[in-house]
Order: structure tokens, then sequence, then C-alpha cells
């Protein structure tokens, strides 16, 4: 086997990869948006609670800045933070979990349903 194949045959598997741990990431973050404890949360909310199936989501994978509750900011991570924060009454997450990354995951995901 050439040199290009092999390399060829590495780069398919791990696009692969990367496919699938994305829908994986898409199915946790889709949990933790039904989980009214994410954060912490102590109002029995959860982010389903204001956006049934994510309705009013479907274009924050585009957003380059966002207004929630009178505060713009730049990230959806911090949108996410606003929302544990505030609504579900739970502590911020860190900006770089494995939670941080499903959720985010989830929402952008929303972008391509219909």
């Amino acid at each position: 086997m050439s040199v290009k194949m092999i390399l060829l045959v590495f780069t398919a598997i791990a696009l692969i990869a990367s496919v699938s741990f994305a829908a994986d990431d898409v199915e946790k973050g889709k949990k933790l948006f039904k989980d009214p404890k994410f954060g912490g949360g102590t109002a029995g909310k959860s982010c389903n609670s204001c956006h049934p199936n994510g309705r009013g989501l479907e274009k924050s994978a585009d957003k380059k800045e966002f207004t929630l509750m009178g505060k713009t900011v730049k990230t959806l991570e911090e949108v996410v933070n606003i929302c544990i924060e505030t609504p579900m009454k739970g502590k911020a997450i860190d900006v770089k979990s494995e939670q941080m990354k499903n959720i985010v995951a989830y929402i952008k995901s929303l972008k391509t349903k219909k």
C-alpha cells in the first residue's frame, strides 16, 4: 500500500470518527437541554422549559452577538450560562467543559432542523 493510500485511509477514519463524536455530543447536549438539574439548577426549569424542542434557537449557530435579559454577549456559551444562572437558578459552568461543548453542539444542531 502506498503512503498516499495509507494517509487517505487514516483521513477517512478520522473524519468518520469526528462525525460520530459530534453526533454523540449532540445527543448528550439534548439530554442536558431537558435536564432541570443541569448547571445545578434549583428552579425546576430546563432549557426546554423556555425553548420546547429548541424553539427560538434555530438561528443561534450563526449569531455573532446576543441580547438576553438586558445583557449583550458575544458567545453562545455566555448565553447558556446566563440561562443557567437566571431562570434555572444554577451556577455557570466552565465554558471549556464537556457539558458546555455538548449543549452548544445540540443548540447548533437546531439550525438544520425544520
